[in-house]
């Protein structure tokens, strides 16, 4: 209790929220980072998984190369790439980048599947170009699962980030590597909690965009918005039946 005290109080001091290396300055340079390796891995997992969630060919290469790399260690990966292209931050994006793919393409092609098939032959029935069909029918109804899957990456990066500091100056990693060599571990523990507090607020913000892209045919049939049938009376022998309003 001592020391989450204590690590509040470092995260509260004034002399940490200024000048070089300060708070501010280190979530910057987390968020940027996160931001360019999660562009460049969706750049390359989405339309890979949107080709395999439409057509359904290459599902299980792709589930079984998802699987050996999530089963890479990143620090590992991190220390091989390190060794390779030297210090800085082209070693943690590369291996950041490895460990983005799984799940961003498993929410794609997931997101792709989940699409009801007989919408897509009605979609083609209506006369729908195959590239009609992705934009204007799958990508929409499949978008929720999408970002879910972009959201669980997202995650994934800020949180493994902090590596980034391992090889390169960037990154709340380094309030943590720094409390670990100086043996500070009220400053270890507030660069954590930092980590923490800056993957809620990403969270929040994607559970909000996850529900935002819920189309809103899709929506108002979850809610009973859309009815069953229509409501007007007609003739019939005996008592007027008032259809969709049976009793």
């Amino acid at each position: 209790m001592n020391l989450l005290l204590e690590a509040v109080a470092w995260i509260a001091d004034p002399a940490h929220w200024s000048g070089a290396g300060s708070i501010p300055q280190r979530i910057w340079e987390h968020v940027w980072v996160s931001a360019v390796v999660l562009l460049i891995a969706c750049a390359i997992a989405l339309p890979l998984g949107a080709i395999i969630g439409h057509t359904g060919r290459g599902r299980e290469v792709a589930v079984m190369v998802s699987g050996g790399l999530r089963a890479l260690p990143t620090l590992g990966v991190l220390t091989l790439f390190g060794i390779w292209v030297g210090i800085g931050l082209t070693a943690p994006i590369i291996a950041l980048v490895i460990l983005a793919i799984p799940p961003l393409l498993a929410g794609a092609y997931a997101g792709f599947e989940s699409v009801d098939r007989r919408t897509i032959d009605a979609a083609r029935a209506m006369g729908m170009r195959e590239s009609q069909i992705v934009g204007k029918v799958e990508t929409p109804l499949g978008m929720p699962i999408i970002v879910g899957g972009i959201r669980s990456a997202t995650l994934q990066i800020i949180a493994t980030a902090t590596l980034a500091a391992y090889i390169a100056d960037d990154g709340l990693g380094r309030f943590i590597f720094e409390g670990l060599k100086t043996r500070d571990y009220a400053e270890m523990l507030g660069g954590s909690l930092l980590v923490i507090a800056l993957a809620l607020v990403v969270d929040g913000g994607f559970a909000i965009a996850q529900r935002l892209v819920v189309p809103a045919g899709v929506q108002a049939t979850r809610t009973g918005g859309l009815r069953a049938g229509p409501v007007r009376s007609r003739a019939a022998v005996g008592e007027p039946i008032t259809e969709g309003n049976h009793k």
